[in-house]
C-alpha cells in the first residue's frame, strides 16, 4: 500500500521556498511565451497547471513544471504553419495524450539508463547557461527574452555577443540593484539569525528592496532610474469581458489536420524527454535522496498539457531551472510547486500592478545565485578527481549544452558514456599475458564470461602479435558467451597461422557447443608466465604450477 505523503508537514520552508520558485517563474513564463509567438497570457497559464495540477499529480517532491524554452522555437514553428494558435492548442491536446499513453505503456523507464556524469554535466550546462544568460539583465541590457537557453538567440545574435554587448547598454541603475540583492541573498544564508528567518525568503527581500529602491529613483528624478522595459511586464487586464477574451480554447476541427498530428508527436517527445532529464535532475539535487517514478510524471504531465491546452497554455515540461531554484530555496515536499502555481493564479488576477514594478535586474540576482549553485567548482573537481571515463562526459555535456542546446549536449554525453563503456568490456574481454620469451614461457589468452563481436578487433590484433615457435594457451573455462566470430577467428589462427609458423596452441574449457576440439589433459609444471595487462601496460613475472605443452 503507497504511504500517503502529509502535503502539509514542511508548510513553512515549502511556502518560502514556492514563494521564491513563483518570483523566478513569472518572467520566465512571460518570456518563453513572448518567444514563441503566443498570447503573453499562455505562458502564465502553462504555469499555473505546471504547478497546481501536475505538482499536484507528480510524485516528484522538487519537481517544477511550466512552459520550457526548450519548446519555444517548436511552438514559434508550429503557429506559423497551423495558421492559428487555437489549432496549435489542438496539437497541444493530442500531445498530452501521447504523454498520457507513454506513461501507461511505462516509457518512463528510459530514464534509469541516463549515466551520473551526464546528469551532473547538464545541471552544470544549465547552471553557466543561466549565469551568462542573466548578466546581461545584471546590467540593464535586456537584448534575450527570459528563459532562453539556446546559445544562438531568435534576434540573430549568439549569447556571447550579448555578453560583450552589456558593455555599450550599462544602466547604473539595474547594477546596484543586482548588487543589493546579491548581498541580501548571499547575507540571508550566511548569517545565522537570518537563515532562522525561513518563512521570510530572502529572495522575496531582495525584490521588495529592489522595489523600493527604483521608486525612489523614480520619486527623485535620478538618472539611475530604471525603464518600463527593464521591469516585469505582465498583461494588465481593465475588465472581466477583457479577462475572458484572454481564454482560447482549442479549434478541434484541426484534428484531421496531418501537420496538426506532427506537431503533436514531436511536442509529446521533446517534452517528455525534457522531463525525463529534469526528474532525474530533481532527484540528483534531493538531499533526501528520494526517487520518482517516472511513469507516474508522464502521465502527470500528459493531463497537465492536456488541461493547459483546454484553457488557452503553452505546451509545459519540468523545468531545471525552476526545479533548481525550488531545491536550493529549501524545499521539503511538492507543497512548494503547488503553492507557486497558486501564487501565479492569485498574483495575476489581484496584483499584477504590483508585479509590473520589479526590476528584471532583482530576478538576474536570484537566478545568478541559482546558476552558481549548480556549475560550483566543486562539481567540476568532484569529475576530475574520479578520472577521464567520468570527467570527458560530463564535459563534453556540459560544453554542448551551452554550445547547442540541451537535447543534443544529453545526446553527446550519452553517446560518450557508450563509447567509454564498450571501450572497457574490450579492455575486460580477455587478459593476455606476454612481454618477453624465454625458452619455456607460455602466452595465456584467458577469455572473459561474455566475448562478444565487439571484441573481434582487439583479439585478431593480438592473436597477429605472438611470435612465430611461441606456445599459446587461450582459456575459456570462465566464459558463458563466446560470438561465432570469435570462435571463427581462434579456429582459423590454430589450424592456418599456427601451423605455419609452428605455435603451439592449446584450448582449455572450450565446450563442444563450441565447435572447436578440446585440448587434451597436459601435464603440471613449473614455468615462468608473463602477465601483461593490455590496460595498464604493466609486467608482472611469477613463478607458478601451470599446464604447458609436452616436448
Amino acid at each position: 500500500m503507497t504511504k500517503k505523503t502529509n502535503l502539509f508537514a514542511n508548510l513553512k520552508s515549502d511556502f518560502a521556498s514556492g514563494l521564491v520558485v513563483f518570483l523566478v517563474a513569472l518572467p520566465l513564463c512571460l518570456g518563453i511565451a513572448m518567444a514563441s509567438g503566443a498570447p503573453l497570457f499562455s505562458g502564465i497559464i502553462a504555469g499555473i497547471i505546471g504547478g497546481i495540477v501536475v505538482g499536484y499529480l507528480s510524485k516528484s517532491h522538487l519537481s517544477v513544471s511550466g512552459p520550457a524554452a526548450g519548446l519555444t522555437a517548436i511552438v514559434l514553428t508550429a503557429i506559423t504553419d497551423l495558421g492559428a494558435f487555437d489549432v496549435f492548442l489542438t496539437a497541444v491536446f493530442i500531445a498530452g495524450f501521447i504523454q498520457l499513453a507513454l506513461g501507461y505503456i511505462k516509457a518512463g523507464s528510459i530514464s534509469n539508463y541516463f549515466p551520473t556524469n551526464v546528469i551532473e554535466g547538464m545541471l552544470a550546462g544549465i547552471g553557466i547557461i543561466i549565469i551568462m544568460k542573466q548578466l546581461p539583465h545584471a546590467f540593464g541590457y535586456d537584448s534575450d527574452f527570459e528563459g532562453d537557453q539556446s546559445f544562438l538567440q531568435l534576434n540573430g545574435s549568439d549569447t556571447l555577443s550579448s555578453l560583450l554587448g552589456i558593455f555599450n547598454y550599462i544602466q547604473f541603475g539595474s547594477i546596484i540593484i543586482t548588487i543589493v540583492s546579491l548581498v541580501i541573498l548571499i547575507a540571508w544564508d550566511k548569517i545565522p539569525f537570518l537563515k532562522k528567518l525561513k518563512l521570510i525568503p530572502g529572495a522575496l527581500v531582495a525584490v521588495i528592496v529592489g522595489v523600493i529602491l527604483n521608486e525612489i529613483f523614480t520619486a527623485t528624478q535620478s538618472p539611475l532610474v530604471i525603464a518600463k522595459e527593464h521591469l516585469v511586464s505582465l498583461p494588465v487586464p481593465t475588465s472581466f469581458e477583457e479577462f475572458k477574451t484572454i481564454i482560447v480554447t482549442p479549434n478541434f476541427s484541426g484534428i484531421t489536420n496531418p501537420k496538426v498530428w506532427v506537431v503533436a508527436f514531436t511536442i509529446a517527445i521533446v517534452a517528455s524527454i525534457e522531463t525525463l532529464l529534469s526528474i532525474e535532475a530533481a532527484d540528483r539535487m534531493d538531499a533526501q535522496k528520494r526517487y520518482t517514478d517516472t511513469n507516474v510524471e508522464l502521465k502527470a504531465q500528459g493531463i497537465g498539457n492536456m488541461i493547459s491546452s483546454l484553457l488557452g497554455g503553452l505546451p509545459l515540461t519540468s523545468v531545471i531551472v525552476r526545479t533548481s531554484a525550488n531545491s536550493n530555496s529549501g524545499a521539503k515536499s511538492k507543497m512548494s510547486t503547488i503553492i507557486h502555481g497558486f501564487l501565479l493564479l492569485i498574483s495575476v488576477v489581484t496584483i499584477p500592478l504590483v508585479l509590473n514594478k520589479i526590476p528584471l535586474a532583482t530576478l538576474a540576482a536570484i537566478l545568478l545565485l541559482v546558476g552558481y549553485k549548480l556549475a560550483k567548482p566543486a562539481t567540476f573537481k568532484h569529475f576530475w578527481e574520479k578520472g577521464k571515463y567520468q570527467f570527458v562526459p560530463f564535459i563534453a555535456t556540459l560544453l554542448a549544452i551551452v554550445f547547442t542546446d540541451l537535447l543534443k549536449g544529453v545526446a553527446l554525453g550519452i553517446v560518450i558514456s557508450i563509447i567509454f563503456v564498450l571501450k572497457g568490456n574490450l579492455k575486460r574481454a580477455y587478459s593476455f599475458r606476454k612481454e618477453e620469451y624465454a625458452d619455456g614461457d607460455v602466452i595465456h589468452i584467458d577469455l572473459a564470461q561474455e566475448v562478444s563481436f565487439l571484441n573481434k578487433a582487439a583479439i585478431k590484433l593480438t592473436l597477429k602479435d605472438i611470435p612465430q615457435n611461441s606456445k599459446v594457451v587461450i582459456d575459456a573455462k570462465d566464459t558463458v558467451y563466446i560470438a561465432h566470430d570469435i570462435l571463427d577467428l581462434i579456429h582459423e589462427f590454430k589450424t592456418t597461422r599456427a601451423i605455419d609458423e609452428n605455435i603451439k596452441v592449446k584450448l582449455k574449457g572450450f565446450k563442444k557447443a563450441y565447435q572447436l576440439e578440446n585440448s587434451l589433459e597436459i601435464q603440471n609444471h613449473v614455468s615462468i608466465e608473463h602477465y601483461y595487462d593490455v590496460a595498464k601496460r604493466t609486467l608482472v613475472k611469477k613463478e607458478i604450477k601451470t599446464e604447458v605443452f609436452p616436448e
